[in-house]
């Protein structure tokens, strides 16, 4: 097994995922920009921590999991978000993780639930349960070309309950750029009739946000 991994990767080289220059997964210049932290972001009543700062490298990483599937890109991303978990030492609490869905266009097209595949081996490796409640509506629109008011108007009342949710609740997501995203979500977990204490994790943040 070791001689044709050995093989594979001369006749398909690894490359850096955020400058493409051959390396295993990320190289040591963009090492320096995916640098993880702790970063606060207060929305409202919701403290989003996020691990690292969203750059060029970051957005390229974030595109090769999302977009592209790369097993690499994901354990980038895994690997921030735990960071933070076992910093805040959440793993030995009473927490559950509740992820981010895609759209049901999103998941055709990738294959798979984005967030909610990393968030379930996230999962996997800490301990910390998820509770996969959330669901988005088909009306929102793709994002990436929308600025900060239209994104609120864009996520407004588009996630909705697949089961109840209450407790201490962890949204995870990647990236939180303008905040819509997350809160929209939790208005949502929040419009059950019973109070849940939420927080959110991201793996990067814009700074300022957008």
């Amino acid at each position: 097994m070791k001689i044709l991994q050995e093989l594979s990767q001369l006749v398909f080289p690894a490359r850096c995922f955020g400058c493409s220059r051959l390396a295993t997964s990320i190289c040591a210049a963009c090492c320096v920009e995916w640098k993880t932290h702790s970063y606060l972001t207060k929305l409202d009543n919701l403290n989003v921590y996020s691990a690292v700062l969203y750059t060029p490298v970051a957005a390229k990483i974030i595109l090769s999991a999302k977009e592209n599937g790369l097993a690499g890109a994901d354990e980038l991303l895994i690997q921030a978000i735990i960071g933070l978990i076992e910093q805040a030492n959440l793993a030995s609490q009473h927490f559950r993780l509740v992820p981010i869905p895609s759209s049901r266009q999103s998941q055709r097209r990738r294959g798979r639930s984005f967030i909610v595949d990393l968030t379930k081996e996230i999962s996997h490796r800490t301990g910390v349960p998820t509770l996969n409640c959330l669901t988005l509506s088909g009306k929102v629109a793709d994002q990436s070309g929308l600025g900060r008011i239209q994104r609120l108007e864009n996520m407004s009342d588009a996630f909705s309950m697949r089961r109840p949710a209450r407790g201490e609740l962890i949204l995870i997501d990647d990236v939180i750029t303008t905040g819509a995203t997350l809160k929209a979500a939790a208005n949502a977990l929040n419009s059950q009739g019973f109070p849940a204490q939420i927080t959110a994790i991201t793996a990067c943040v814009a700074q300022p946000l957008r």
